[in-house]
This record gives C-alpha cells, sequence and structure tokens, in this order.
C-alpha cells in the first residue's frame, strides 16, 4: 500500500514537471516569436490591402464585378406637352414599350428556352428562328430589342403571363416615349417637331427644347447566384410642359381658308396671322405649306413621287426646309400701302401735320428727277389726312414723307420695331431690310412713304400697326403663356412685355378712325364684317424684278375698329388664276371670309347696329365720332376729348364738289390704268417698270359687301402699283 502511494505521489510529481516544461521561459519566447510573425504579416497584408485600393482599386472592383451578370437601363423622362391657350394638347409623349431579349440569362435556363420562344411568337408574333438566331450569334448579350411601339396593354398581358409562368425567362420591358401630335398638320409652322433623340426642331420644339426636356434616370442591377435580379432605381425627371398663346380653333380657321382659297384659285404662298395687340400675344399663324408633324419628311405634299425620286439629299435637305420654315417670321416682302398709316402716324406724332391738315394732289409729284404718279392720274384734289389713307393717296404720302424728312422717317421706321427683329420665341426670324438713313434721297425717301423700296415680315408689320391702333404701345410679340411642371404647377409665366411707346393716344385714335373709315367707305371696303366695325389697309406691292410683274396682295385690320381686341394681317403671294394680280381686293375678301367665321371662334361678338360710328360733319368740318363711350369710353368728357384730338377737315362740298376731288375720281375713273399707283415718266424712254399700290372708284367703294373673289375685273384697285419712268434732266 505504502509503494501504491509512492507511485500516485511520483505520477503526480511528473505531471506538475511536465506542466512547468510546457509554460517556460523558452516556451514563451517562442509564442512570442509566433505572435509577432503573424501581426506583422497582417500589417503588411493591410498596407499591401490599402495600396491596391489607392492606386489599382478601379481596375480590381471592374475585375469583379466583371465576373457578375450586371444590367444597368436607362429610364427615361417624359419630354413636356405643348398646349393651346385652353389647354388642348398640341403634342405629347406617349409612353410606349421596347421588348428585350437577355440572351445570356435565357441560355442559363435551357428548360425555359422553348416555353419563351412559343410564349414570344404568340403574344407578338415573332418568328421562332429569330430567337433561336439571335441566341446562335449573341449568347454573351444582355440586351437585344426583339420590337418597339408596344403599347401597354400589350405589355401588361404578357407580364401577367410571365407572372404565373415561371418557364418564361430572359425576357424585360423598357420604357420609352414617342412624340405624338395629335392634329397633325395644325399649327405645324408654330409646334415643329422633335429627332429622334428629343431634340426639337423649329417651332416650340427648338425654342423651348431645354424646358421640354427632363433628365433621364437610371436602373442599375446583377443577377445574385439564384438568377434574381438585385436593383437600384434613380427616378427620371419628366419635362415642363408649355401652354401657348395660340388657339386651336383659330388656327383650324385660318389654316381651312388657306387650303379653300388654294382649291379655288391657288398662289404662291399665303401668310394670315392673328394676334392680339393689347399684349403681344400670337392667337393664331399659317401658311401654304403646312405638314404632317408626325412625319415631318414627308414631302408628297408639295411634289409628285416622280420629283422626289429625282432629288439628290441635298435637293431634298432643301425642299424640306422650305417646307418646315415658318413664313409669316422668315420671309420678307414689300408692304406697299399697308405702310401708309406709320409715315402719317410719324408725322402726326411729330406735329408736322395734323387732323385739319388738306393735301392737293393733281396725279403725281416731280421728286429727285423722277415724276412719281398717284393711282389717280387725273389727282384726288383737295383731300385731308384721313381722305389720304382712306383713299389710298400717293401724292398726299410723298408730301407727308417730304414733311417729315429722312431723319425722322428712320426714326419712325426703327421706333416701330420694322428693319430688326421682333424677338418673338420662335426660331428662324428674319429681321427685313431698310434702306439705311443716309440712303434715304429723295426719290428713296417718295418710295418708301408708301412702303416700296424695303422689305418687312407679316410679324413685323402686324406688330406695328398693332402699337399705332392699340393706343401707341409696342408689345414684343411672344408665343408662350406660361411654363407649367409635370404636377401642373406654374414655373414661368410671360405677361406682356411693353417695348416702348411709338405714338401718343390721340394719334393711335386717328388711325383708328381713318382705318375704319377706309374700310367702311374707303380703298378696303371688302373686309366689311356684318355686325362688326372693322378698320385696316390694303396693299399692292410688286416684286422684283419689277418686269415680272407679280404681286404681293395684302390686307392688315383691327376689329374692334374703335380699341381693337384683335389685329389681323392677311398676304397673298402671287396669287393665281384671277382676272388681275395686282388687286388687293383678293386679300380683303379672303380677310372677310376669315374673320366671319373667326371673330365669334375666339370670343369677339357682333354689337349690333354699327352706323354709329360713321362720322359726321359739325359746323367746322371735322369727324366727330358719337361711338366713343360705346367703345370703352364712359365718359362724356372723355368722349370729346376723343373727338377734338381726332378731327379732320371732311368738309362735303370740298370732297364731293372740287374739280379734281372725289367725283372727279368717279367721272376720270374709265380713263385710269387699274392697277397704276404710282409713275415715274420719261418721255424720251419707252421702258416702264413697275412699282406703286392702287385704288377703287367711289362707285366700287359703295358697292355692298361681297366676299365672291369672282368679277375682280370691276374693281379699281387703289393700291396697284403702278409705272416708273426715268426722266431727262
Amino acid at each position: 500500500m505504502m509503494r501504491n502511494e509512492s507511485q500516485h505521489a511520483l505520477k503526480g510529481q511528473n505531471n506538475r514537471m511536465v506542466k512547468n516544461r510546457k509554460f517556460n521561459s523558452r516556451m514563451q519566447a517562442k509564442l512570442l516569436l509566433v505572435f509577432c510573425v503573424v501581426f506583422l504579416s497582417l500589417l503588411g497584408l493591410m498596407g499591401k490591402l490599402v495600396y491596391i485600393v489607392v492606386h489599382d482599386g478601379d481596375r480590381y472592383a471592374k475585375h469583379v464585378l466583371s465576373r457578375q451578370s450586371y444590367l444597368s437601363a436607362v429610364l427615361p423622362y417624359k419630354r413636356g406637352d405643348i398646349l393651346d391657350r385652353n389647354g388642348t394638347v398640341l403634342a405629347r409623349s406617349e409612353l410606349q414599350y421596347k421588348l428585350i431579349l437577355d440572351p445570356k440569362r435565357l441560355l442559363l435556363n435551357p428548360d425555359s428556352t422553348q416555353s419563351t420562344i412559343n410564349a414570344l411568337e404568340e403574344y407578338f408574333q415573332i418568328e421562332p428562328s429569330t430567337v433561336s438566331e439571335i441566341l446562335s450569334n449573341k449568347p454573351d448579350s444582355q440586351y437585344v430589342v426583339l420590337k418597339k411601339n408596344l403599347m401597354y396593354d400589350a405589355v401588361n398581358e404578357f407580364e401577367t403571363l410571365m407572372e404565373g409562368n415561371e418557364a418564361i425567362k430572359g425576357i424585360w420591358f423598357e420604357e420609352e416615349y414617342v412624340r405624338a401630335y395629335p392634329y397633325g398638320t395644325l399649327a405645324s409652322d408654330v409646334i415643329g417637331f422633335t429627332l429622334a433623340d428629343n431634340t426639337g426642331y423649329y417651332g416650340i420644339e427648338e425654342y423651348y427644347n431645354e424646358e421640354l426636356n427632363g433628365i433621364n434616370g437610371r436602373e442599375y442591377g446583377y443577377y445574385d447566384s439564384t438568377l434574381n435580379i438585385e436593383r437600384t432605381i434613380k427616378k427620371a425627371e419628366n419635362g415642363n410642359s408649355i401652354v401657348s398663346t395660340i388657339d386651336a380653333n383659330a388656327q383650324r380657321i385660318i389654316q381651312k381658308h388657306i387650303k379653300e382659297f388654294n382649291a379655288e384659285f391657288g398662289s404662291k404662298n399665303i401668310s394670315i396671322l392673328i394676334m392680339d395687340p393689347n399684349n403681344g400675344e400670337i392667337i393664331a399663324m399659317a401658311s401654304n405649306t403646312e405638314f404632317d408633324l408626325n412625319d415631318p419628311r414627308n414631302l408628297q405634299g408639295i411634289l409628285s413621287e416622280e420629283e422626289i425620286s429625282q432629288l439628290t439629299d441635298e435637293m431634298k435637305m432643301d425642299a424640306l426646309n422650305e417646307l418646315w420654315k415658318n413664313d409669316v417670321i422668315s420671309s420678307g416682302f414689300e408692304p406697299g400701302s399697308t405702310f401708309k398709316p406709320v409715315t402719317i402716324g410719324a408725322a402726326l406724332e411729330e406735329g408736322l401735320v395734323s387732323v385739319h391738315s388738306t393735301f392737293i394732289c393733281d396725279g403725281g409729284e416731280q421728286v429727285g428727277g423722277s415724276y412719281i404718279k398717284c393711282s389717280r392720274k387725273s389727282g384726288h384734289g383737295e383731300i385731308t389726312l384721313a381722305e389720304a389713307l382712306k383713299y389710298s393717296c400717293n401724292d398726299a404720302l410723298m408730301q407727308i414723307a417730304e414733311l417729315s424728312g429722312r431723319s425722322i422717317f428712320y426714326q419712325y421706321q426703327n421706333r416701330l420695331g420694322l428693319g430688326r427683329k421682333t424677338g418673338i420665341d420662335l426660331p428662324g426670324e428674319e429681321a427685313g431690310i431698310l434702306i439705311p438713313e443716309d440712303g434715304l434721297n429723295l426719290t428713296e425717301l417718295a418710295t418708301s412713304s408708301f412702303g416700296q423700296s424695303f422689305t418687312v415680315t407679316n410679324l413685323q408689320l402686324a406688330a406695328a400697326y398693332a402699337s399705332l391702333v392699340n393706343g401707341g404701345y409696342y408689345y414684343q410679340p411672344h408665343i408662350a403663356r406660361k411654363i407649367i411642371n409635370d404636377n401642373g404647377a406654374t414655373v414661368k409665366e410671360f405677361g406682356k412685355t411693353l417695348v416702348r411707346q411709338t405714338v401718343s393716344p390721340s394719334t393711335s385714335k386717328f388711325i383708328q378712325e381713318a382705318m375704319y373709315l377706309t374700310v367702311e367707305e374707303g380703298t378696303a371696303k371688302w373686309a366689311k364684317v356684318p355686325g362688326y366695325a372693322v378698320g385696316g389697309k390694303t396693299g399692292t406691292a410688286q416684286k422684283l424684278p419689277r418686269d415680272a410683274k407679280t404681286y404681293v396682295v395684302s390686307f392688315i385690320g383691327a376689329v374692334p375698329a374703335i380699341n381693337p381686341e384683335m389685329v389681323i394681317h392677311v398676304a397673298i403671294d402671287e396669287p393665281q388664276n384671277v382676272v388681275k394680280q395686282a388687286d388687293s381686293s383678293i386679300a380683303t375678301k379672303l380677310a372677310s371670309r376669315v374673320l366671319i367665321e373667326l371673330l365669334p371662334a375666339i370670343g369677339i361678338y357682333p354689337e349690333g347696329e354699327i352706323d354709329y360710328l360713321l362720322p359726321k360733319n359739325d359746323e367746322d368740318g371735322a369727324i366727330t365720332n358719337e361711338s366713343t363711350a360705346a367703345n370703352g369710353d364712359n365718359s362724356a368728357n372723355e368722349a370729346t376729348s376723343n373727338n377734338d384730338n381726332s378731327q379732320v377737315n371732311n368738309n362735303t362740298d370740298t370732297e364731293h364738289n372740287n374739280s379734281n376731288g372725289a367725283d372727279q375720281e368717279v367721272n376720270d375713273s374709265s380713263n385710269d390704268e387699274q392697277g397704276d399707283n404710282e409713275v415715274i415718266e420719261n418721255s424720251g424712254t419707252d421702258e416702264d417698270i413697275e412699282t406703286g399700290d392702287t385704288t377703287e372708284t367711289e362707285d366700287d367703294i359703295e358697292a355692298p359687301i361681297n366676299n365672291s373673289f369672282e368679277a375682280l375685273e370691276e374693281d379699281f384697285e387703289p393700291d396697284a402699283i403702278g409705272v416708273i419712268d426715268p426722266i431727262d434732266e
């Protein structure tokens, strides 16, 4: 027993000795060494990782990502709409879908290949051979467009199928917005169109391109080990919408009448502009060359298939640019007699003439070595300032321009916005061409007084005329009313922008009344509209070269005549199949046809009897207007003041009994050459160059309203262009 105890004690001692050897200083030193080695290794590894991240991290990240099934898709923004002033959508972006095939994922699921191919054939009529070819030729691709322009119903039906059938793999849909124009050709000159990349071209689409466009979103994702997509989505920001000043109904009306005129007669071009003179808003504008905004490159509307087939690419592009051009703002022409209110307004404003001034028209003026004839070769006799407009007398206008001189005349051309761009918010505007001040010699000043020798655009002349009849204020023409965001909130509003005051209210009131007389009793009588007081002026301008004897006939007017709410400008370039091209009544009758339908459509209604607007001769022979209060002046004192400011010497005895007056005009009408307005003669030459405007006989002036374009040969034109012959000095 003692032995067992001794052995047990010895064994315990040995165990303690073993334990003491295991943790001795030598072992501790070894352990410390191992720890230091491991720590230093980890420290070195960390340093290496930091170095890699800083200096070569992108390359390694791309290497890692390349081993994943990664995808990225653009989420398109919606381009903003274009609306008319009443909220009618003129241009919009429609949501459509693209059908996308992911060959790589489909090949990773071979059991799903056939069921997917069958579904594509059944729902989208895609041939199985087409899908099989893609899988063979593009096995590593993850993005192949199988079909475009799919509508929501078809997409939703297929997505429902995929949710219930897990055997369909590798198919997904991508949204896209396609620009659409619900009314096709309506306001094509104004709206413009877009290219495939949402870049606007012409019209509002181009001018407000940045406002209409938004910012694309993006979808990122990759397939995990179970082939499910992990997605990260950044939403798209939609573009803003433009609310325009255009009235879609008014636009439809003017385009309809342009088509009807061209179907009945034809023309090289017709331009019609409707604007609000009190704020510069464009209500409607159109020309011959309308085109389908949904198919803007189609030339079949203006050329035959044979002609199109013969065009080179350059010729086709030139034809398209001509088709897309907005002639109302981009084509210049000599205004002719529609410019005469500017000449008279300038002289009246400067005090060089008064409403009581009279002029002797003896048939023409000797100017700068030339004799420039009036339309009435025998002369109008003694006429008042108002009658100078009423009868479109070139002789009186030349006398007035001589009083103004080149400096004042040129100053008012510029003050009324001629010779410069109006700044309208549309691309492609032209400035027109004026004779410089130092180039306005006697002859040039004389011919410029009645709208020859310089060019304007329809828009320029309409804006200038608007300022003459709205109280004397020139407002910048504009096509946009406001910009709204995707939620309908207003981002920016475009109010009226007053550029300058052109004439005084008293001068403007005189122009209003004189223009009314011109329609009621003068050369523009074909512009009458039953139930409305219309004011306006006709014009007939001969185009260059003069010997071609081609003309632009036009009418510019306002309704109501006193305190107008709208201005209309109609210009017909080379009317066809008419008795006489130099006939301003062609444009005036077209304007009347347009106004009859247009005025109620834009909320301007008849006011009953309008005879009260006709002037009465008081004892002093001045025009008195009993309608002033009924047309916006609510006080008798204001009416009296306005009448005093617009008095015109209109003595009946002078007008009807003077041997060279209006009665003489009627008697001599048969001896006048129709269409002669302004003639520079030289007995030593046989060559005639036409350059002026036309008049009508009083028989025609008193004729009843007739909007028919028939029997135009019966009209004697006061605005027709006359013959210029140089004279031997």
